[in-house]
């Protein structure tokens, strides 16, 4: 995925606390990405919220923490800071609860998710709803992800999301862009239901493996817009034209032989910049050119991530290793 990074209406805001509604965090086992996308119906969020409830530690996890916040969101630190440390996200949410750093209510007001990556690269995933946040009001995990929302219409926002996710096929963020189409119904953060729309502002964020923090390979970011104007139809028209990009990458590449025991040759004029990536987000090789020798390796499925030199736009591919 190319690093792409758009931003609409940015102004800098502050304010005490925040209240935030229907989100979702979530992992790909097979490319090592982890992404979140989420929105709420609060006007004058001209930055966003993506940095106020987000927070995203690359080849390793995502966290949501969401309801009522503090501006900085002093938990979203202290969590990301302990799965840095190796906490499960059962654990992290544990000791968010009984060490809360947020003089706006108690434990009870708040709303997490959090998905990780364990050291062998299994997917665990947590999530918490206080009883005090706002109704309607849940958190509900899968296998790779967790979406949670509070002050919803009803349950059909956290069905929707969830139906879409898991019915969608393609890469992580498509999965994510499907799970906020399946929020985009007018009053899904209810407080927006008079507007007409789902919410006010919107946003997505995947970050490859090996993205630096705060430069995710996918940021897409809605600031607050007028009264009437969806959010989730403008973040939906900025990933169509994200992926109309990568997709004429990948139309002018093509990779032979595939699969191979040896030398993977990159049909074009130009060098790229090559990376092999294991299944569970690890880079196995690197290289710059035409060509990758994945001789070494051992027999399996890995990601051949090519890279343009002068743009950073990229694309992922399958591979097979043969005997």
């Amino acid at each position: 995925m190319k690093k792409f990074i758009i931003s609409i209406l940015f102004l800098i805001h502050s304010t005490s606390f925040s209240q935030d509604t229907f989100s979702i965090v979530a992992v790909d086992p097979e490319t090592g990405e982890v992404g979140a996308a989420g929105a709420t119906c609060l006007f004058g969020q001209f930055n966003g919220i993506v940095d106020i409830i987000s927070s995203i530690v690359p080849g390793k996890g995502g966290v949501i923490s969401q309801a009522y916040v503090c501006i900085p969101n002093i938990n979203m630190t202290n969590a990301t800071t302990l799965m840095e440390l190796g906490y499960s996200p059962a654990q992290i949410i544990t000791w968010l609860n009984n060490n809360d750093n947020c003089n706006s209510g108690n434990y009870q007001y708040r709303q997490y998710g959090i998905v990780d990556f364990d050291d062998s690269g299994s997917v665990r995933t947590a999530g918490y709803t206080g009883n005090l946040a706002d109704d309607y009001k849940e958190d509900r995990q899968g296998d790779t992800y967790s979406i949670q929302g509070n002050i919803l219409l009803n349950q059909s926002v956290i069905d929707n999301m969830e139906y879409n996710f898991l019915n969608t096929e393609g890469s992580l963020a498509e999965k994510l862009m499907a799970a906020m189409q399946g929020a985009n119904f007018p009053g899904a953060d209810s407080r927006c239901l008079d507007e007409g729309t789902s919410s006010a502002t919107a946003f997505l964020v995947v970050y490859s493996p090996d993205d630096l923090t705060n430069q995710p390979s996918l940021a897409l970011n809605i600031g607050s817009q007028p009264p009437g104007v969806e959010p989730i139809d403008l973040l939906q028209e900025m990933f169509d034209e994200n992926l109309s990009i990568e997709n004429s990458i990948i139309e002018e590449l093509s990779l032979f032989p595939n699969p191979t025991d040896g030398i993977i040759t990159i049909g074009s004029d130009k060098n790229y910049q090559l990376e092999i990536y294991s299944v569970d987000g690890k880079i196995i090789l690197n290289d710059f050119g035409k060509q990758i020798d994945i001789s070494g390796v051992q027999k399996g499925t890995y990601f051949l991530k090519i890279t343009q030199e002068k743009t950073n736009n990229s694309a992922s591919f399958k591979i097979l290793k043969k005997d």
